[in-house]
C-alpha cells in the first residue's frame, strides 16, 4: 500500500524516555517479526540470547528458513514461525516436494527448536500470480500431510495475507472476501484451517490506512469513533475495526470459528520529512495499545473475549529494504539492542532507562 499523506512535524524524543518508566510488562505472549534485510544486524545467536535474557518476547516470526537463525533458537523456549518462500509453493503442492521440504527445513531443527507454524508464502493474493494463487491451498494441504507423516503433527500450517483480500472492508459488517477468490481460494482454505485448528493469518496495519484527520482513530486515542450502520457499533480503534472486518468476511462463508492470527502490525519511527504521526512517540503509543488490546481477553465487538496471537513488525530497522523510508524504520531495537522505545517488553525497563527530562 502507499504511505499515508504527509503533514505536520515530529515530537521531541525526550518524551519517549519518560514514557519508558511507566509502562507495566504485558501478561500475554507477544511475538516479533525478525527480518534480516540489513547490513548491520547482530548475529542470530546474539539475537536469540538477547530475546531470552533481556525481553519478555517468547515467539518470533521468520520470513525464511535460514538454518543459522532456526538453530539459534534451539533450546531457548522461544517458539518460531518459519516461512516457505513464494517460489516453493508449486513444489509443495506435490507430495514428494512437500516431503522433501520437510526433510530439509524442519527435520534437522525440530523439536530442539520449537517450530510452531509454517507460513506458506507471504501475501500471495497480492502477487496476482495465478500459478502461485492456484497452488496455495494444495501446497498448504500437502505440506500439512507431510508434517503429519514425519511425526510433526503439532506444527500448524497457514499463509499470511494483507487486508487486500477484502472488499467493502469498511464498515466491518460489510466486509467480504474478494469475488472469485472467496469461493475458489478462501472457502477451501478456511475449511483446511478449521479442520487442522490452524489460524487465518492477516497483516493489519492502521499505519497504512490513516491520514492527518484519522490519526487518533489509528492510534486508538480519544476520538468520536466511526459508526458501523450495519451493526450500530461505533469503533474507536482502526485496528479493532480491521479485525472485525476479517471476522465478518469469514462469517459470510460460515467459518467464524477459525482463529485469527495477526502476522504483522506495527508503526514506524521515521518516514518522509513532515509526515504527521511518525516518531518514537507514536510507535511506542501504538504498540503499547496493541499489546493491551490483543492480550486483555476483551476481544472485539464481534469477537468478544478473544485473544489474538500477534507479531509486532519488527525487531530491527532494515536498511536494505526497498520502498518508502518507513519500510526501513519499523524496528523496535537498534543493531546494538538499544531500544528505540519501550512498551513493557524489557525485563529491566526501569534500570535500563534512567533519564527523564
Amino acid at each position: 500500500m502507499a504511505p499515508p499523506p504527509r503533514h505536520g512535524c515530529m515530537l521531541r524524543a525526550e518524551v519517549v524516555i519518560c514514557i519508558f518508566l511507566v509502562i507495566a510488562p504485558f501478561s500475554m505472549a507477544i511475538g516479533v517479526n525478525y527480518g534480516t534485510k540489513g547490513d548491520n544486524l547482530p548475529s542470530p545467536a546474539k539475537v536469540a540470547a538477547f530475546l531470552v535474557t533481556r525481553t519478555n518476547i517468547d515467539r518470533v516470526k521468520l520470513f525464511d528458513t535460514k538454518p543459522d537463525i532456526i538453530r539459534a533458537f534451539a533450546g531457548t523456549g522461544i517458539s518460531v514461525m518459519v516461512t516457505a518462500s513464494n517460489g516453493d509453493i508449486p513444489g509443495l503442492a506435490t507430495q514428494n516436494g512437500a516431503d522433501a521440504w520437510v526433510a530439509t527445513n524442519i527435520a534437522p531443527y525440530y523439536p530442539a527448536t520449537d517450530i510452531s507454524l509454517v507460513a506458506v508464502g507471504n501475501e500471495i493474493m497480492d502477487t496476482a500470480d495465478k500459478n502461485l494463487i492456484g497452488n496455495l491451498v494444495p501446497a498448504m494441504q500437502t505440506l500439512k500431510a507431510a508434517l503429519v507423516t514425519a511425526g510433526y503433527s503439532k506444527i500448524r500450517v497457514s499463509t499470511p495475507s494483507s487486508l487486500g483480500i477484502l472488499v467493502d472492508a469498511q464498515p466491518p459488517s460489510a466486509a467480504r472476501f474478494r469475488d472469485v477468490l472467496d469461493v475458489a481460494i478462501f472457502t477451501p482454505m478456511l475449511q483446511f484451517l478449521q479442520k487442522t485448528k490452524s489460524p487465518l493469518i492477516v497483516n493489519t496495519y492502521p499505519y497504512f490506512g490513516y491520514n492527518g484527520d484519522t490519526l487518533p482513530y489509528a492510534l486508538a486515542r480519544s476520538n468520536p469513533g466511526v459508526l458501523d450502520t450495519g451493526t450500530g457499533i461505533t469503533y474507536t480503534s482502526m485496528f479493532v475495526a480491521q479485525l472485525d472486518s476479517v471476522y465478518s468476511a469469514m462469517k459470510k462463508l460460515g467459518f467464524e470459528d477459525v482463529e485469527i492470527l495477526v502476522g504483522e502490525t506495527g508503526w514506524p519511527t521515521k518516514a518522509m520529512d513532515g509526515q504527521i504521526g511518525v516518531s518514537q512517540v507514536e510507535a511506542a503509543e501504538y504498540n503499547k495499545y496493541l499489546i493491551g488490546a490483543v492480550s486483555s481477553g476483551s476481544g472485539t465487538p464481534l469477537m468478544p473475549k478473544r485473544k489474538f496471537e500477534t507479531y509486532i513488525f519488527a525487531l530491527f530497522n532494515e536498511d536494505l529494504k526497498p520502498g518508502p523510508v518507513a519500510e526501513r524504520n519499523f524496528g523496535m531495537f537498534q543493531p546494538d539492542f538499544t531500544p528505540m522505545y519501550d512498551i513493557g517488553i524489557m525485563k529491566d525497563p526501569v534500570s535500563t532507562y534512567t533519564r527523564c527530562r
